[in-house]
């Protein structure tokens, strides 16, 4: 017999699949209910509404993301630069099946309610906004390393890496490819190389 919390847990799961696949509007309770084999009974009794389970999926994705992020092995690393690029090849090596597996859930969402549900928009905002915090701890560290007299704030660093890769992201829906991605990752490498001098070489 399930409990209330796995099937909580697995109406949630669902909504990021579902989402990230099809977006928010396209997305009815019944394609939740279906992708979670749970019935509309069990989603009305864990939330009162689809809303209500999207703010809910994104406090999931970030605590999902968040561990994955924390517990990566480039968090070992000594050097704060060396971190960053830890980051983008974690980034790298999670471009794994269709776009809709490996997007962003917050950059989805954003996209189709930011004027429609702004209590849905903040929640994407705190979440990606979360992410550049996290980069901008170990780029304040590289640049009183490496760059300490450059022009550059470390957090206008940040939001150019979030910038880029939710970027990237929707070229990748576009194109059906995770090239895109691919792509842009390398470009930041060298331009976090280019910033940090010297070049990083371990």
């Amino acid at each position: 017999m399930r409990s209330s919390f796995e099937s909580r847990d697995r109406l949630l799961d669902a909504a990021l699949d579902v989402i990230r696949r099809q977006g928010y509007s396209a997305t009815t309770v019944d394609d939740i209910c279906r992708e979670a084999n749970l019935t509309k009974g069990s989603f009305f009794h864990h939330f009162k509404s689809k809303d209500e389970l999207a703010l809910l999926a994104v406090e999931r994705w970030n605590t999902v993301t968040g561990a994955l992020f924390k517990s990566a092995e480039f968090q070992m690393k000594d050097d704060p630069l060396a971190r960053i690029h830890g980051y983008l090849d974690l980034r790298g090596a999670i471009l794994i099946g269709e776009p809709s597996e490996f997007t962003c859930l917050l950059g989805t969402l954003v996209q189709e309610t930011y004027q429609t549900h702004p209590d849905i928009r903040a929640a994407c905002e705190r979440g990606l906004s979360i992410h550049v915090e996290t980069l901008v701890r170990d780029l304040d560290l590289a640049k009183a390393k490496y760059a300490p007299d450059a022009p550059f704030s470390p957090e206008s660093l940040g939001y150019l890496i979030q910038t880029v890769l939710q970027g990237a992201f929707i070229f990748a829906k576009a194109k059906m490819q995770a090239e895109p991605v691919r792509q842009a990752l390398a470009h930041l490498h060298a331009y976090l190389d280019l910033l940090f001098h010297p070049p990083l070489t371990a």
